[in-house]
Protein backbone atom coordinates (compact mmCIF):
# COMPACT_ATOMS: atom_id res chain seq x y z
CA UNK A 1 0.00 0.00 0.00
CA UNK A 2 1.55 2.89 -0.71
CA UNK A 3 1.88 5.82 1.85
CA UNK A 4 -0.22 8.20 0.54
CA UNK A 5 -3.92 7.45 0.78
CA UNK A 6 -6.26 9.57 -1.71
CA UNK A 7 -8.99 11.26 -0.03
CA UNK A 8 -12.53 9.93 -1.07
CA UNK A 9 -15.48 12.14 -1.09
CA UNK A 10 -17.63 9.08 0.17
CA UNK A 11 -16.26 9.95 3.99
CA UNK A 12 -16.13 13.26 3.26
CA UNK A 13 -12.42 13.66 3.55
CA UNK A 14 -9.99 16.66 3.29
CA UNK A 15 -6.84 15.85 4.97
CA UNK A 16 -5.30 19.05 6.81
CA UNK A 17 -1.76 19.12 6.00
CA UNK A 18 -0.89 22.73 7.26
CA UNK A 19 1.90 22.00 10.00
CA UNK A 20 0.93 25.44 11.53
CA UNK A 21 -2.56 25.03 12.06
CA UNK A 22 -2.31 21.32 13.44
CA UNK A 23 -0.12 22.96 16.05
CA UNK A 24 -2.81 25.48 16.72
CA UNK A 25 -5.17 23.01 17.31
CA UNK A 26 -3.54 20.93 19.10
CA UNK A 27 -2.58 23.32 21.42
CA UNK A 28 -5.70 24.39 22.19
CA UNK A 29 -6.42 20.87 22.92
CA UNK A 30 -3.84 21.43 25.51
CA UNK A 31 -5.07 24.55 26.89
CA UNK A 32 -8.14 22.55 27.82
CA UNK A 33 -7.09 20.00 29.14
CA UNK A 34 -6.66 18.85 32.71
CA UNK A 35 -7.04 14.76 33.00
CA UNK A 36 -9.00 13.72 30.28
CA UNK A 37 -8.36 10.63 27.93
CA UNK A 38 -7.58 11.91 24.08
CA UNK A 39 -10.42 10.48 21.11
CA UNK A 40 -9.90 11.73 18.02
CA UNK A 41 -12.11 11.47 15.28
CA UNK A 42 -11.57 10.82 11.92
CA UNK A 43 -7.48 10.93 12.01
CA UNK A 44 -7.24 10.13 8.50
CA UNK A 45 -3.49 9.36 8.04
CA UNK A 46 -2.62 10.88 11.13
CA UNK A 47 -1.30 14.61 10.27
CA UNK A 48 -2.91 15.36 13.90
CA UNK A 49 -2.17 12.33 15.62
CA UNK A 50 1.50 13.00 15.49
CA UNK A 51 0.68 16.41 17.08
CA UNK A 52 -1.29 14.59 19.74
CA UNK A 53 1.21 12.12 20.39
CA UNK A 54 3.76 14.91 20.92
CA UNK A 55 1.54 16.09 23.65
CA UNK A 56 -0.63 13.21 25.38
CA UNK A 57 0.21 10.17 26.70
CA UNK A 58 -2.37 8.33 24.86
CA UNK A 59 -4.75 8.75 22.16
CA UNK A 60 -7.63 6.45 21.34
CA UNK A 61 -8.40 7.14 17.28
CA UNK A 62 -11.70 6.45 15.56
CA UNK A 63 -11.65 5.99 12.02
CA UNK A 64 -13.69 4.76 9.77
CA UNK A 65 -11.69 3.75 6.30
CA UNK A 66 -9.65 0.99 6.67
CA UNK A 67 -6.80 2.23 3.93
CA UNK A 68 -6.48 4.65 6.80
CA UNK A 69 -6.57 2.25 9.57
CA UNK A 70 -4.08 0.42 7.71
CA UNK A 71 -1.21 3.54 7.30
CA UNK A 72 -1.78 4.63 10.65
CA UNK A 73 -1.29 0.69 11.61
CA UNK A 74 2.16 0.89 10.50
CA UNK A 75 3.18 4.49 11.11
CA UNK A 76 2.61 4.14 14.31
CA UNK A 77 4.33 0.40 14.89
CA UNK A 78 6.81 1.54 17.51
CA UNK A 79 4.06 3.45 19.70
CA UNK A 80 1.55 1.02 19.97
CA UNK A 81 1.20 0.99 23.59
CA UNK A 82 0.66 5.15 23.22
CA UNK A 83 -2.25 4.68 20.89
CA UNK A 84 -5.20 2.84 19.86
CA UNK A 85 -6.94 2.94 16.48
CA UNK A 86 -10.69 1.50 16.45
CA UNK A 87 -11.73 0.86 13.07
CA UNK A 88 -15.71 1.81 13.25
CA UNK A 89 -17.84 4.60 12.42
CA UNK A 90 -18.13 7.19 15.00
CA UNK A 91 -22.28 7.19 15.00
CA UNK A 92 -22.64 3.35 15.33
CA UNK A 93 -20.37 3.66 18.31
CA UNK A 94 -21.95 3.28 21.81
CA UNK A 95 -20.19 5.90 23.49
CA UNK A 96 -21.68 5.10 26.68
CA UNK A 97 -19.84 1.74 26.81
CA UNK A 98 -16.73 3.09 25.32
CA UNK A 99 -16.38 6.51 27.83
CA UNK A 100 -15.73 5.08 30.80
CA UNK A 101 -14.10 8.59 32.06
CA UNK A 102 -13.73 11.77 31.08
CA UNK A 103 -12.63 12.05 27.64
CA UNK A 104 -12.08 14.72 25.15
CA UNK A 105 -12.96 14.59 21.69
CA UNK A 106 -10.59 16.07 18.95
CA UNK A 107 -10.36 16.22 15.59
CA UNK A 108 -10.99 17.15 11.86
CA UNK A 109 -14.46 16.24 11.62
CA UNK A 110 -15.90 14.76 8.14
CA UNK A 111 -18.18 17.47 7.50
CA UNK A 112 -20.59 15.18 6.54
CA UNK A 113 -21.37 14.02 9.89
CA UNK A 114 -20.24 16.96 11.86
CA UNK A 115 -23.23 17.62 13.26
CA UNK A 116 -23.72 14.51 14.09
CA UNK A 117 -20.59 14.10 16.47
CA UNK A 118 -21.91 17.24 18.08
CA UNK A 119 -25.17 15.66 19.12
CA UNK A 120 -23.05 12.50 20.05
CA UNK A 121 -20.90 14.76 22.39
CA UNK A 122 -24.32 16.60 23.77
CA UNK A 123 -25.84 12.79 24.52
CA UNK A 124 -22.88 11.84 26.48
CA UNK A 125 -21.93 15.13 28.17
CA UNK A 126 -21.60 13.88 31.40
CA UNK A 127 -18.70 11.97 30.05
CA UNK A 128 -16.93 14.67 27.85
CA UNK A 129 -15.43 17.69 29.80
CA UNK A 130 -14.81 19.72 26.29
CA UNK A 131 -14.10 18.92 22.65
CA UNK A 132 -11.92 20.85 19.88
CA UNK A 133 -13.37 20.01 16.34
CA UNK A 134 -12.97 21.44 12.99
CA UNK A 135 -16.09 22.59 10.97
CA UNK A 136 -17.59 23.94 7.72
CA UNK A 137 -17.22 26.93 8.82
CA UNK A 138 -21.29 27.99 8.22
CA UNK A 139 -21.67 24.68 10.67
CA UNK A 140 -19.04 26.49 13.36
CA UNK A 141 -21.08 29.40 13.27
CA UNK A 142 -24.27 27.96 13.45
CA UNK A 143 -23.24 26.49 16.84
CA UNK A 144 -21.49 29.38 18.35
CA UNK A 145 -24.22 32.13 17.24
CA UNK A 146 -25.87 33.82 19.85
CA UNK A 147 -29.29 34.48 20.10
CA UNK A 148 -31.20 36.99 17.36
CA UNK A 149 -28.42 35.82 14.56
CA UNK A 150 -29.74 34.11 11.59
CA UNK A 151 -27.54 31.03 11.93
CA UNK A 152 -28.95 30.47 15.64
CA UNK A 153 -30.88 27.26 15.64
CA UNK A 154 -31.73 23.85 17.46
CA UNK A 155 -27.77 23.09 17.46
CA UNK A 156 -27.26 26.49 18.84
CA UNK A 157 -29.85 26.10 21.92
CA UNK A 158 -28.75 22.49 22.55
CA UNK A 159 -24.82 23.13 22.37
CA UNK A 160 -25.04 25.70 24.77
CA UNK A 161 -27.05 24.78 27.19
CA UNK A 162 -24.05 22.74 28.32
CA UNK A 163 -21.15 23.62 26.74
CA UNK A 164 -19.59 27.17 26.42
CA UNK A 165 -18.99 27.25 23.03
CA UNK A 166 -16.01 29.44 20.62
CA UNK A 167 -15.14 30.11 17.52
CA UNK A 168 -11.36 29.73 17.64
CA UNK A 169 -10.42 30.51 14.24
CA UNK A 170 -10.58 30.10 10.67
CA UNK A 171 -8.70 27.42 8.29
CA UNK A 172 -8.53 28.81 4.44
CA UNK A 173 -9.26 26.01 1.90
CA UNK A 174 -5.59 25.44 0.78
CA UNK A 175 -4.40 23.89 3.99
CA UNK A 176 -6.04 20.74 3.00
CA UNK A 177 -5.20 18.22 0.49
CA UNK A 178 -7.59 18.28 -1.76
CA UNK A 179 -9.26 21.55 -0.41
CA UNK A 180 -12.74 21.84 0.02
CA UNK A 181 -14.80 24.38 -1.93
CA UNK A 182 -15.15 26.25 1.46
CA UNK A 183 -13.96 28.03 4.42
CA UNK A 184 -13.26 25.93 7.99
CA UNK A 185 -13.16 26.81 11.61
CA UNK A 186 -11.80 25.33 14.51
CA UNK A 187 -14.43 25.71 17.88
CA UNK A 188 -14.13 24.74 21.01
CA UNK A 189 -16.75 23.80 23.70
CA UNK A 190 -15.98 23.45 26.88
CA UNK A 191 -18.39 22.11 29.20
CA UNK A 192 -20.26 24.53 31.86
CA UNK A 193 -18.97 24.45 35.42
CA UNK A 194 -22.63 24.11 36.55
CA UNK A 195 -25.63 22.56 34.80
CA UNK A 196 -28.79 22.54 35.83
CA UNK A 197 -31.46 20.77 34.29
CA UNK A 198 -34.16 20.88 36.44
CA UNK A 199 -36.28 21.10 34.02
CA UNK A 200 -38.51 18.10 31.92
CA UNK A 201 -35.69 18.00 29.53
CA UNK A 202 -38.06 16.06 26.84
CA UNK A 203 -40.31 19.10 26.54
CA UNK A 204 -37.58 21.57 26.06
CA UNK A 205 -36.21 19.69 23.12
CA UNK A 206 -39.43 19.30 21.61
CA UNK A 207 -40.47 23.11 22.60
CA UNK A 208 -36.78 24.19 21.01
CA UNK A 209 -37.59 21.90 17.88
CA UNK A 210 -41.25 23.35 17.34
CA UNK A 211 -40.06 26.81 17.83
CA UNK A 212 -37.33 27.01 15.01
CA UNK A 213 -39.16 24.47 12.66
CA UNK A 214 -41.39 27.75 11.70
CA UNK A 215 -38.80 30.20 12.69
CA UNK A 216 -39.86 32.61 10.37
CA UNK A 217 -43.44 32.73 12.54
CA UNK A 218 -44.07 33.76 16.07
CA UNK A 219 -43.55 31.23 18.89
CA UNK A 220 -47.33 30.71 19.49
CA UNK A 221 -47.56 29.15 15.74
CA UNK A 222 -44.78 26.20 16.22
CA UNK A 223 -46.18 25.74 19.82
CA UNK A 224 -49.98 25.61 19.30
CA UNK A 225 -49.71 22.00 19.76
CA UNK A 226 -47.58 22.03 22.87
CA UNK A 227 -48.84 25.04 25.35
CA UNK A 228 -52.53 26.32 25.67
CA UNK A 229 -54.65 28.67 24.16
CA UNK A 230 -54.37 30.48 27.40
CA UNK A 231 -51.07 30.32 27.65
CA UNK A 232 -49.92 31.53 24.02
CA UNK A 233 -51.32 35.07 25.24
CA UNK A 234 -48.46 35.70 26.44
CA UNK A 235 -46.08 38.22 25.48
CA UNK A 236 -43.24 35.61 24.99
CA UNK A 237 -44.98 33.73 22.74
CA UNK A 238 -45.15 36.97 20.01
CA UNK A 239 -41.11 36.45 19.54
CA UNK A 240 -39.44 33.89 16.70
CA UNK A 241 -37.39 30.93 18.39
CA UNK A 242 -34.07 33.02 17.26
CA UNK A 243 -35.06 35.98 19.52
CA UNK A 244 -35.28 33.50 22.33
CA UNK A 245 -31.92 32.77 24.90
CA UNK A 246 -30.55 29.53 26.14
CA UNK A 247 -32.38 30.71 29.63
CA UNK A 248 -35.65 32.24 27.67
CA UNK A 249 -35.98 28.41 26.47
CA UNK A 250 -35.48 26.88 30.18
CA UNK A 251 -38.14 29.67 31.51
CA UNK A 252 -40.73 28.82 28.52
CA UNK A 253 -40.28 24.70 28.98
CA UNK A 254 -40.81 25.75 33.25
CA UNK A 255 -43.89 27.91 32.08
CA UNK A 256 -45.69 25.03 30.00
CA UNK A 257 -44.26 22.27 32.51
CA UNK A 258 -46.48 24.01 35.20
CA UNK A 259 -49.38 24.17 33.40
CA UNK A 260 -49.49 20.75 32.41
Amino acid sequence: MSSFVTALKSYGQHFLNDKMVLERISGLVKKYHSDEKIMEIGPGMGALTDFLLNEFEHVTCIEVDNRCVEHLNKKYEAKKSRIEIIEADFLKLNLKEMLQSPTAIVGNFPYNISSQIVFSVLDNYEQVPFMVGMFQKEMGHRIASPEGSKEYGVISVFAQLLYDVTMEFDIPPESFSPPPKVMSSVISMRRKEEINLDFDFKLFRNIVKAGFNQRRKMLRNGLSGIASKELLQQDIFQKRAEQLSVQDFINLTKMIEKEK
